[in-house]
């Protein structure tokens, strides 16, 4: 395909995989789609065409033929866990009262029996035929694209009720298909609430200075480069650099963490984060969605797509229910030849219990993790986390702090202590290393002046290279330069602990830089936590030397492997997965990338405002809180019960009400009655992930 384009089209009316199913089905038979994935959550579809041979025009007809509809606009909605539960409160009501209703005035009292006998037939079918035509409209569509869905199972019982002059059970039938659409309508979106209240952080509006005068605009408009003022009480609009003024800001649509951070000029800020009190004049960066909140959003939309094992088998079994269903209900009609119960069998089947019992459950989690600061790019890492039994952890901004400081600056050959300093600061001036970081700032506070290199090269896991003056300027690792960290005073450094630098100058060795860096306080306890999680196996890598990665992993009390390059790292993972085994790398995103997509899920601690981070890792924790690593699990462990639950629920559910059916015990309204209840069982159950602490 010639210069693919990628488009987001809104689609509006799906209510359960089986709807998005179809509706992928539809854009991807257009000529011109190269792939297409349709995001129930989102109420969107991610379409790859090429636009010479397939328009907006094209796919709202492909899509309003499979019976949904393309709005022009998305209409976001936002609402509060109180009115949820009311809502759900309000539809079970509502659906047990017409249920009991049906019971006691129709199958007691025998009042379907007395309607059947005063209103003719033909009347009683052109009541049924206007109350479900949505319903049959869209099955007629459906079966012309040859495809079977529950409402045609449920059609088929309508006609069957018909046929039999049962016009009342029919009508009641076509009485739940529609309750029963509401509560599927209502089941996806509660599935879509979490997500949708993260969008509703969005701001909206900015207020930029144009022509010397504050002008307020919509987001969308805010360009890169321009000067944004935020007040107090207000939210920043977009990510960017304070320029002028000071404020406390309130970072909990990033981090999930309400405590409020100081930020004055110079410093980072995001958007959606509030500023609590003072005011401030920002240079936008980023805008709209290439902000860190943007992609947190569209990272949560699309999780869906990353499907687990659970989800595919059930996506896959509820493909083979309904031929299943059609062959019971045939097998009743054989035995019994009773019509009723051929009907009661058609319509009790419900597919779609089936086919929301898994992602429910994964929105409600990944949306609601999303609003704490815990990016969950799919429900296949929340799968893949309960496997887990290997735990790979990197050092350097991950397990410790990432602020190391310099302690030592050892001089060889004569030089001085302030020129080997100011000679290494130099080479690190471009490089993003913590290590590079420290030694700029421990030159700053010698007052020391940098210049401008003339050349630079990073070497991953060993240091960099950089033309200064006319030579070249090394400072890496003793991997880099092995002849100074065999000097005796190197030796004594690494002993206790420190991480050690040396600078060489055209190759010859001219000083040693020690610095230390400090274990986060809460990390022990997490990896206790991993422990009691049943992770036995947890293991340091870094490729810092020997001596500083016995201490660290000494105080976590696990293993280590010391000395190695990000190609080792990647390695590690790869060779105990081929033992068999399920590994969660940790790291911090930058130089762990690669590890990061290697392993089953990889980890990224403190990735707000880190491309590499959110990116690469599967899962991003938008704060650097050890605490969160366990947290993580349990929530992956607490999602994959309550999926579990809802699959096996919906099974037994299902397999009651197809036996009473057949048997005759259960009669078609009563039918269309109970297959309304999975949903909202599935609903309730689910809905517990939404409040998880």
């Amino acid at each position: 395909m010639r210069n693919p384009h990628l488009v987001e089209v809104p689609v509006k009316g799906m209510d359960c995989a089986e709807c998005a199913h179809h509706v992928q089905q539809a854009i991807a038979k257009l000529r011109g789609v190269e792939s297409v994935e349709v995001l129930l959550a989102a109420e969107k579809a991610v379409i790859r065409l090429d636009p010479a041979h397939v328009d907006l025009t094209a796919i709202r007809e492909a899509v309003e033929s499979a019976g949904y509809t393309v709005p022009d606009t998305a209409t976001p909605a936002n609402a509060s866990m109180n009115q949820f539960s009311r809502q759900m409160a309000i539809l079970l009501a509502v659906v047990f009262a017409i249920v009991l209703g049906i019971v006691v005035a129709g199958e007691w009292l025998g009042l379907f029996d007395q309607l059947n006998e005063l209103i003719p037939l033909p009347i009683g079918i052109a009541l049924v035929i206007a109350g479900g035509w949505p319903v049959f409209r869209n099955v007629a569509r459906a079966t012309l694209r040859r495809q079977i869905t529950s409402h045609t199972l449920m059609t088929l019982g309508v006609i069957a009720a018909l046929i039999v002059g049962e016009w009342v059970a029919a009508a009641i039938v076509v009485i739940f298909m529609r309750v029963g659409d509401y509560v599927e309508r209502f089941t996806a979106e509660s599935a879509r609430r979490a997500v949708k209240e993260l969008t509703a952080l969005a701001p909206q509006m900015a207020r930029v200075e144009r022509n010397g005068a504050e002008v307020e605009v919509p987001v969308a408009e805010v360009q890169p480069g321009d000067v944004v003022i935020v007040r107090p009480g207000e939210q920043i609009p977009v990510d960017g650099e304070v320029m002028a003024g000071y404020a406390t800001i309130d970072q909990a649509a990033i981090t999930g963490e309400s405590m409020p951070v100081e930020v004055s000029a110079g410093s980072r800020v995001f958007a959606a984060t509030l500023a609590k009190l003072g005011s401030l004049r920002v240079k936008a960066l980023r805008v709209g969605a290439d902000t860190t909140f943007g992609r947190v959003i569209t990272l949560v939309e699309e999780a869906e797509a990353h499907r687990g094992e659970v989800q595919r088998l059930a996506d896959r079994f509820s493909a083979y229910y309904l031929p299943v269903v059609a062959s019971i209900a045939a097998l009743t009609f054989l035995i019994s030849r009773n019509p009723l119960a051929t009907a009661a069998v058609l319509v009790v089947a419900c597919s779609c219990s089936f086919a929301l019992a898994t992602p429910v459950a994964m929105l409600a989690a990944i949306g609601a993790s999303a609003k704490r600061g815990l990016l969950i790019k799919g429900g296949k890492y929340l799968e893949a986390l309960t496997k887990a039994d290997v735990v790979l952890i990197d050092k350097t901004g991950t397990v410790t702090l990432g602020q190391p400081r310099i302690t030592d600056v050892i001089s060889l050959n004569g030089l001085s202590a302030p020129e080997a300093l100011r000679l290494a600061a130099t080479a690190e001036r471009y490089s993003e290393h913590p290590l590079a970081e420290a030694v700029r700032a421990f030159a700053r506070a010698q007052n020391l002046t940098l210049a401008e290199p003339e050349h630079f090269t990073a070497l991953p896991g060993m240091g960099v290279q950089a033309k200064i003056d006319g030579t070249t300027i090394t400072v890496g690792n003793r991997r880099l330069i092995p002849a100074a960290a065999a000097l005796p005073i190197a030796e004594q450094l690494e002993a206790e602990g420190k991480t050690l630098l040396a600078v060489a100058r055209d190759g010859e060795p001219i000083a040693l830089i020690a610095a230390a860096d400090t274990l986060r306080p809460e990390a022990p306890a997490a990896i206790a936590d991993l422990r009691a999680l049943g992770i036995r196996h947890i293991e340091l890598l870094t490729g810092d030397n020997e001596r500083t990665a016995a201490a660290i992993a000494g105080e976590l009390g696990v293993q280590y492997r010391a000395q190695l390059l990000p190609e080792d790292k990647i390695a590690v993972v790869k060779a105990y997965q081929a033992q068999g085994h399920t590994v969660v790398m940790v790291g911090d995103g930058v130089n762990d990338a690669p590890a990061l997509a290697q392993a089953d899920v990889g980890i990224a601690m403190g990735a707000a405002g880190a491309d590499i981070a959110i990116e690469a890792a599967h899962i991003a924790l938008m704060r650097n809180d050890w605490m969160l690593v366990p947290q993580v699990l349990r929530i992956a462990r607490r999602t994959m019960g309550v999926v579990k639950l809802n699959i096996g629920f919906t099974a037994v559910y299902n397999l009651v009400g197809l036996t009473l059916a057949a048997s005759g015990l259960l009669p078609p309204t009563l039918a269309a009655a109970a297959q309304s209840l999975p949903d909202l069982g599935i609903l309730a159950n689910s809905a517990r992930l939404l409040r998880q602490r």
